[in-house]
């Protein structure tokens, strides 16, 4: 399945659920389905932007953009996460409201076999987008993914909370469970945050990427005298490294583009999508710059 179809299938499940959290919601009157409901909700808007942030991650380089679209994942990727801390103030302060102004909770078997549908639903679509977004190194997937995997265990946990009113009449359950669904999805959400968001800044790769990219590269030491200038980014799923190569002055220009074929090719094996740059030098051009 193409990860477009992956995100039609998370927007499908998503708008059916958020339909059928917020209509027992108001049926029950519990303010912790309701945040549920609001939470889905921001996975149902996140499913969206997932959808159309791969569509246009995916274009080609054009004129306008001859680094490509990549970016695109990440713009979605921090807005979703944002979208979260939105969501889990608004269940905070609906939380407060309710634990200070407590009411009985109507029907909560219903409540009950919601949230355990919508769990059920979203840990096989969650896998199923995870699998894929590990595979193309998506983090707008992997932002969906999160989004769908959090909402399994707020639904699970509200539940459980439901259950415990009903079986304890402890009406005060209901608002503090909110509440920590409430930090857990924040928190989360600020993990992910910290690996969509640094690519807008090109942060370089990670020290251990890197140290198996220059790996690669010293396997052809043999080949040519040093490497430096090295740099890399992430935008989205694509990476791009570029450093300078010096060469041997006997070496032709035949002899110095195959080894450079051969590097970006290893490169490529360990990076698929990868964009490398290798400005040759000649060995006397170094000489002269020192």
């Amino acid at each position: 399945m193409s990860n477009s179809n992956l995100t039609i299938l998370s927007v499908i499940s998503n708008f059916v659920i958020v339909i059928l959290k917020f209509i027992v919601g108001f049926l029950t009157g519990s303010v912790a389905v309701i945040s549920e409901a609001v939470h889905s909700s921001m996975d149902l808007f996140a499913s969206v932007i997932t959808f159309f942030s791969i569509r246009i991650s995916n274009r080609p380089a054009d004129d306008d953009h001859p680094y490509g679209h990549g970016k695109a994942e990440n713009i979605a990727g921090t807005i979703e996460t944002l979208l979260i801390f939105v969501a889990g103030i608004w269940i905070i302060y609906e939380s407060m409201n309710k634990f200070l102004n407590p009411h009985e909770i109507r029907f909560p078997g219903l409540g009950i076999a919601v949230m355990l549908f919508g769990a059920a639903v979203n840990i096989v679509v969650s896998r199923v987008i995870k699998k894929a977004a590990d595979k193309e190194n998506s983090v707008a997937m992997k932002s969906n993914a999160l989004h769908l995997y959090t909402d399994v265990f707020t639904s699970l946990g509200i539940a459980f909370s439901l259950l415990l009113v009903h079986l304890t009449g402890w009406l005060w359950l209901d608002p503090v469970i909110a509440i920590l669904t409430a930090f857990y999805i924040m928190y989360e959400a600020g993990k992910l945050l910290k690996e969509s968001f640094p690519p807008l800044m090109d942060k370089r790769l990670s020290p251990s990427e890197e140290a198996e990219i220059k790996r690669i590269i010293m396997t052809h030491q043999a080949d040519f005298i040093e490497f430096h200038d090295f740099r890399s980014r992430r935008a989205g799923a694509q990476e791009y490294i570029d450093f300078h190569l010096v060469v041997a002055n006997n070496q032709t220009i035949e002899q110095a583009h195959s080894l450079c074929d051969v590097i970006e090719k290893e490169i490529y094996d360990f990076y698929a999508k990868a964009q490398v740059l290798i400005h040759l030098e000649p060995e006397q051009e170094r000489i002269l710059t020192k």
